[in-house]
């Protein structure tokens, strides 16, 4: 087994002390082999689906953003239920937006919104696994994934644009609903799918990825002497191997090999080589420089990166959480866009930006089931049954609203959209055909999205 140390580490998410190595099973490493990638690509050019190098970046607001106080604002609601911002006009007539968008204002034909999204459940868990996974199955009471991600799947077929970087990455880390990587997983499709997490905020002064860079000592040639070593000694166990798993194995030794001796991978992760302006474009914040550092891993070759804004689920206070929030995410979202746009890749990176569910058109009082005011201002629960998705290049059309919802905005008015309608648009863009099947842990074949259709108005 190829293993390279890099001396302590603290818990991981399980609470096991382990010590901090690069070794087999590292999250996200993995790839498809050569001949699943030729058969994917040739089942969906039989499909119609063309083959692309488009990458994703989904922007995921954990916890749950309200559509009425975000993208589909309801100004002549009753004062109960409409936003506590006003609507501002964008760039593209008909498309308005919060006030506190006023940067994504003025590029909003960069964008289209999805505003009749809807899976009609109010569980935090039940809601992210729908969003995360295209499937049911996942509650409060039974928080496991059932499913892999949709990202997971995308790049089990597809592999990395670029060989020498990740496949799948998570900024700073994958979560869902405080799991990790909760739904952001491979599940049966296996750990070697899950996303790469980076691991430490992009925006510390010192921003460093652990596992990009052999402890002290080790050199690049002592790296290559030890492979070639334990490589005589695995051909023996691979030969009487039946299950395959050790040639899994040997995939992601090599991906984690590749990444500590060559150089593109380090170069795209060190986020302090990136001009200063541009750094400031994106503001100096958690968010604002995790999604730059998205931007740079797709320009690298990354297919599928993940960026987590936390803290979505206001029960109360909405009004602070929002002032704290929503000028964050404008920043940059907006930058995100304008900077694909200015290095000639807006055909080529898809921006996602959603949550696993919406909250409530009606303000609660406060008190979330105890007397008003007693927990804080006023705010907004769970609420599944009407939701935003905001989505932009790779091929999407921007300036297109697509569906509504009603005077009141608590379901969809006209053309319904559900999280399966989402995933089969994602998969257009990257060029994966939607009908590939996959092997469950009982061996029975589950195809990638069992429900919807592309959203053919976005191209």
């Amino acid at each position: 087994m190829f293993r390279v140390e890099f001396g302590k580490s603290g818990k991981y998410c399980d609470g096991v002390s382990r010590r901090h190595f690069l070794q087999v099973g590292v999250a996200g490493m993995g790839s498809a082999s050569l001949s699943q990638i030729l058969h994917a690509k040739e089942s969906a050019e039989q499909h119609g689906v063309k083959s692309k190098e488009t990458s994703v970046i989904l922007l995921w607001l954990d916890g749950g953003p309200s559509h009425m106080d975000l993208y589909d604002m309801k100004p002549d609601a009753p004062s109960e239920s409409r936003g506590i911002w006003n609507p501002i006009h964008t760039n593209v007539p008909g498309m308005d937006i919060t006030e506190m968008f006023p940067l994504q204002a003025k590029c909003a034909d960069k964008f289209s919104l999805v505003r009749s999204l809807h899976h009609n459940n109010g569980d935090h868990f039940a809601g992210g696994h729908w969003m995360l996974t295209g499937r049911g199955g996942a509650s409060g009471a039974r928080t496991p994934g059932q499913s892999p991600c949709f990202a997971s799947m995308a790049t089990k077929v597809l592999g990395p644009r670029d060989p020498s970087m990740p496949a799948y990455v998570s900024v700073p880390y994958a979560s869902s609903i405080g799991l990790r990587p909760g739904y952001f997983g491979g599940n049966f499709l296996g750990v070697q799918h899950d996303p790469f997490q980076t691991g430490s905020d992009p925006n510390n002064k010192n921003f460093q990825v652990k596992n990009l860079n052999p402890a002290k000592g080790l050199s690049i040639e002592r790296l290559q002497e030890r492979k070639a070593l334990l490589k005589s000694f695995d051909q023996l166990r691979k030969d009487v191997d039946q299950s395959g798993m050790l040639n899994s194995m040997d995939r992601l030794d090599q991906k984690a090999y590749d990444m500590v001796t060559g150089d593109k991978a380090r170069k795209a992760f060190d986020l302090n080589s990136e001009d200063e302006n541009i750094r400031d474009r994106y503001g100096r914040q958690t968010w604002g420089q995790s999604v730059l550092l998205a931007r740079r891993l797709v320009e690298a070759g990354t297919t599928f990166v993940t960026v987590h804004f936390g803290g979505w689920d206001h029960h109360w206070n909405l009004k602070s959480g929002m002032e704290s929030y929503l000028p964050r995410v404008d920043q940059a979202v907006s930058a995100l866009f304008e900077d694909l746009a200015q290095r000639g890749l807006s055909e080529k990176v898809l921006v996602v930006l959603c949550g696993e569910f919406s909250r409530t058109p009606r303000m609660n009082n406060g008190g979330n089931g105890g007397p008003p005011l007693s927990k804080g201002t006023p705010g907004r629960d769970h609420w599944g049954n009407s939701m935003f998705c905001l989505m932009g290049g790779g091929g999407v059309k921007g300036g297109r609203v697509i569906g509504s919802t009603s005077r009141l905005g608590d379901s969809p008015a006209d053309r319904p959209v559900r999280p399966g309608h989402i995933h089969h648009t994602i998969y257009r863009a990257l060029g994966m055909d939607p009908g590939i099947h996959f092997l469950d842990h009982s061996g029975r074949p589950t195809v990638a999205i069992d429900h919807g259709e592309v959203i053919h108005e976005l191209f």
